[in-house]
């Protein structure tokens, strides 16, 4: 009987420290928090994430409207075609750009044609030469736009040779060398920007990874206990994981905030300086600078999927670091 009194004894004790073990695990859950709510660590997170967001953001929108550009110029310019004929002696070069005109008209699939005016031929030229040169006296070319039909198929070589046979000095361009051109300037743009996300992902990583370790070396105490006394690895890290994605949330809705203001703003001064030589060549570049529903969409999956890294990456260190600790 003393002896199953004794052992009866020791499993009640066992048994209460385990209550007060437990007792204790809930008062550090409602009183403390593993991560403190505001610290000037956390604050600093923030404002490198609101960075981060930002660049990020900028860099996308601003592929996304560049590429958005590059498909205007070249569905534009492959819906048009150019006629050039060049001034021969002996010929009459109005009556050849209407010939040809006449001969373009013919082809299928063609849905318009307009022979440019001496005028405006020289006035094309101004940008490059000015427009207090006087160019009557030089051989400038006349040029005939051809504007296909959406869809229509044109057979060039055909078209050429039957304008090369009605007027010497003539050539027509398709605009094939352009496209191409264009094409590769898109896509070069989009690896660019894709590679500027990801180094700046990096860098909001490696942040993310060193803020987590400060805080965990600043709570080690409380983590250690609890890890001790029973608390499981999911709830320490989920706490991490809370804090962390707040954090994340918090500046990359600052950063995704700042670029729609910059490309509102940018959109703003596009539209003033619109009427100006200019602002006219940049928006034929760049485009408006408007925010279409796709640039806003990315910047939130940026703002959104920053949050949510920022949240996994804690939330795998704190895990690594309590696996270390078994």
């Amino acid at each position: 009987m003393g002896m199953f009194s004794e052992a009866l004894r020791r499993t009640q004790s066992a048994a209460a420290a385990l209550n007060e073990r437990r007792e204790a695990v809930r008062d550090m859950r409602r009183e403390k928090a593993l991560v403190p709510a505001s610290s000037i660590a956390g604050r600093a997170l923030v404002t490198v994430i609101a960075i981060m967001t930002f660049l990020a953001a900028l860099t996308s929108g601003a592929a996304i409207l560049i590429a958005d550009a590059s498909s205007a110029w070249q569905s534009q310019v492959a819906r048009e075609m150019t006629i050039q004929i060049r001034p021969t002696v002996g010929r009459d070069i109005e009556a050849d750009a209407e010939k040809a005109a006449a001969i373009a008209r013919k082809a299928p699939g063609v849905a318009a044609v307009r022979p440019y005016t001496k005028a405006e031929s020289e006035a094309l030229l101004q940008p490059w030469l000015g427009g207090n040169l006087d160019l009557s006296e030089l051989p400038v070319p006349r040029l005939v736009v051809i504007s296909l039909e959406p869809g229509a198929s044109l057979n060039v070589t055909a078209l050429g040779r039957a304008l090369s046979e009605a007027i010497p000095g003539l050539s027509l361009d398709d605009h094939q060398h352009w496209l191409e051109r264009l094409a590769v300037m898109a896509k070069t743009v989009v690896v660019v920007a894709a590679l500027i996300f990801a180094l700046v992902l990096v860098a909001m990583i490696l942040a993310v990874a060193f803020a987590t370790r400060g805080a965990m070396a600043g709570n080690r105490e409380i983590i250690e206990v609890l890890h001790f006394v029973g608390a499981a690895d999911d709830y320490i890290s989920r706490q991490f994981q809370r804090h962390f994605f707040q954090l994340g949330l918090r500046g990359g809705a600052i950063g995704g905030g700042a670029a729609i203001l910059a490309f509102y703003v940018a959109s703003t001064l596009a539209a003033w300086t619109r009427a100006t030589p200019g602002g006219d060549q940049v928006e034929a570049m760049f485009g408006s600078f408007s925010l279409g529903r796709n640039v806003y969409v990315a910047i939130l999956a940026i703002t959104a999927g920053i949050a949510i890294v920022t949240g996994l990456v804690s939330r795998i260190i704190v895990f690594r670091h309590l696996r270390d600790l078994s």
